[in-house]
């Protein structure tokens, strides 16, 4: 049996308090480790190490030592490719080809591309006239904000944690990370390659736990935490920002979505039908970004219908390292519990079930694990529950629709504002429909494709701030002004 233990100025420890709790796996249900859960003593003990490598030796490395540094850090991973595999699996459940081809060489890349971002993004210079006529030359620059609390998700552990720790180390900060109780492999395992490349000491922290009354909570509530960035569902992203208006504390948070695909009938068909599949089903439906509301022109309404109940028929589900499965489990059966509910509750609203909607007949080595079938609903109102709130779970429901204005007013809708996808072969209307629909980020014939240097968050609950480039600069760092009399 395993233990994961926090990871506290450059050192794994058991902690103070003496408590663990298990991981099962979600593929089943066995225990595969015990966590140790951090304390109030652990996340102070974390957060003063992480102010002391801030105060000293991490703070007095130039640019370009730190930048060298974090290219090590990509450059390790890269190496221990295979460990990151088999720990984010170990977590998850999910099929190795997702882990391979997405999430764990873009954690990788976090760290390269927000180095690079860093090291090149100009800051403002400007000329002013004087009574005396001498003038005055003002300039910007960029500092740390300080410690970051790094509060990340169980979805895509990896590589949303890294998502925030790469640029806050980019730009100079020391980072106290909590990640999910469901996924503390990789974040654990990242110190092992922070010590490996020479990170110094307290620059990167793990505690492990839950949040009310654990380690979410002490990390939160610390006044040593100089920013809190959080990825999570917004009824903890509410109960985050009380906590950060103690001591005024800068937040960035990406939160729920309850995001609407958007097909018109002049759309490639087979294109639409495979990436609204993708956006739905994608990681078991368990991605911020993914499509639980879509919206078909009524022309090929039926068509469309038809072919995603046979593509989400087709799925495989299977262990991760079996190479041929492509669908997995839920993260945990409190999750399964929960999205078995909304199930029921299509049904009892009067939804039709073009597909799915219960349990996988699995064989008895995988029967415990937290399996759902994909699950595609027509015929409910747009106020019925599963079109209002967000599942987080392998879902959709599918309606027509008649005109463009009458789907951008459906996609608004909701009070979240995170993506949408929109499909169609006229330019024109792409256009218009983007600028319309009120999200953080529209993809027009695509989903889930991210360059990393854009502007990334949510609009109304689905978040508040921008992160991704520059825009990750302008939140872990503080802009300061200098105005030199000449």
């Amino acid at each position: 049996m395993r233990l994961i233990e926090n990871f506290i100025g450059g050192e794994y420890t058991a902690g103070q308090g003496g408590k663990t709790f298990e991981k099962r796996s979600p593929v089943d249900n066995r225990v595969i480790a015990r966590i140790t859960e951090a304390g109030q003593a652990d996340v102070d003990a974390a957060v003063r190490a992480a102010r002391a490598a801030l105060e000293g030796e991490w703070g007095g490395l130039t640019l370009e030592q730190r930048v060298d540094l974090l290219y090590g850090v990509a450059d390790e991973i890269t190496r221990r490719f295979e460990d990151f595999v088999a720990a984010e699996m170990a977590d998850t459940g999910q099929p190795s080809h997702v882990m391979r081809h997405v999430f764990i060489p873009r954690g990788a890349a976090n760290f390269k591309v927000f180095a690079d971002v860093v090291k090149n993004v100009p800051t403002e210079a400007f000329q002013m006239a004087t009574p005396d006529g001498r003038g005055a030359l003002n300039y910007g620059i960029r500092v740390p904000k300080g410690v970051i609390g790094v509060i990340s998700p169980w979805n895509a552990p990896f590589l949303l944690m890294t998502w925030k720790v790469g640029p806050a180390l980019a730009c100079g900060n020391t980072v106290v990370v909590k990640p999910s109780e469901e996924s503390p492999h990789t974040a654990a395992l990242l110190g092992e390659v922070m010590n490996s490349v020479g990170i110094p000491k307290g620059v990167y922290n793990v505690v492990q736990g839950f949040g009310p009354d654990s380690a979410g909570e002490f990390l939160t509530r610390h006044p040593g935490v100089d920013a809190i960035t959080f990825t999570g569902e917004t009824r903890t992203g509410a109960a985050i920002m009380k906590a950060a208006s103690d001591g005024m504390r800068d937040v960035s948070f990406e939160l729920g979505g309850k995001n609407a695909g958007i097909v018109f009938a002049d759309a490639d068909f087979d294109a639409a039908v495979d990436g609204i599949f993708r956006s739905a089903f994608l990681n078991t439906g368990q991605v911020c970004l993914g499509t639980e509301r879509v919206y078909v022109e009524r022309p090929i309404f039926e068509r469309f219908v038809a072919a995603l109940k046979t593509r989400a028929e087709a799925v495989k589900y299977g262990r991760p390292e079996d190479h041929a499965a492509n669908y997995g489990p839920l993260i945990s059966q409190e999750h399964k519990q929960k999205v078995m509910s909304y199930y029921r509750k299509a049904v009892e609203e009067g939804a039709t079930v073009v597909t799915g909607g219960g349990e996988p007949a699995m064989p008895a080595e995988l029967a415990e694990g937290a399996w759902v079938q994909p699950t595609i609903w027509t015929g409910l109102p747009e106020t019925a529950s599963v079109v209002r709130e967000e599942i987080f779970g392998p879902c959709c429901h599918i309606r027509p629709f008649d005109s463009e204005d009458e789907v951008v007013k459906l996609a608004n809708a909701t009070d979240y504002g995170l993506s949408t996808t929109v499909w169609t072969t006229n330019l024109a209307r792409a256009h218009r429909v983007a600028a319309r629909v009120e999200v953080g980020i529209t993809w027009i014939n695509s989903w889930f494709l991210r360059d990393l240097r854009t502007a990334f968050g949510g609009s109304k609950q689905s978040g508040i701030g921008r992160e991704g480039g520059v825009h990750s600069l302008e939140f872990y760092t503080e802009t300061r002004n200098i105005c030199v009399k000449l």
